[in-house]
């Protein structure tokens, strides 16, 4: 059994940064690949981020391009999403989910597994 254990979230000024973890127990991390996915109130989780295996490749939706990073470290069984320059846009919870086949997915059902997710809220 996967287990994802969000942190990292938080209250923030616009412009400002929050860097989230996610660390993986119970199989082995880098048999996954990763992604980060977000949702408003009311709506269907969009996807964010995703990191292959080996963090040899990753994905980003264009409205984060140039200010979100995600990262894996797999010694620590942890990915990251650095989350710079915030905007208001950016409040939602925040999901880390693990992907057990070899691909790069933008969409939420093909992860097995999901966190508990953590909350990120951008003041103006």
């Amino acid at each position: 059994q996967v287990q994802l254990v969000e942190s990292g979230g938080g209250s923030v000024q616009a412009g400002g940064s929050l860097r989230l973890s996610c660390r993986q127990s119970g199989r082995t991390f880098s048999s996954y690949v990763m992604g980060w996915f977000r949702q408003y109130p009311g709506k269907e989780r969009e996807f964010v981020a995703s990191v292959s295996r080996s963090a040899g490749t990753t994905s980003y939706t264009d409205s984060v391009k140039g200010r979100f990073t995600i990262s894996r470290d797999n010694a620590k069984n942890t990915v990251y999403l650095q989350m710079n320059s915030l905007k208001p846009e950016d409040t939602a919870v925040y999901y880390c989910a693990a992907l057990s086949l070899n691909f790069i997915s933008r969409r939420a059902s093909d992860y097995n597994y999901w966190g508990q997710g953590t909350q990120v809220t951008v003041s103006s």
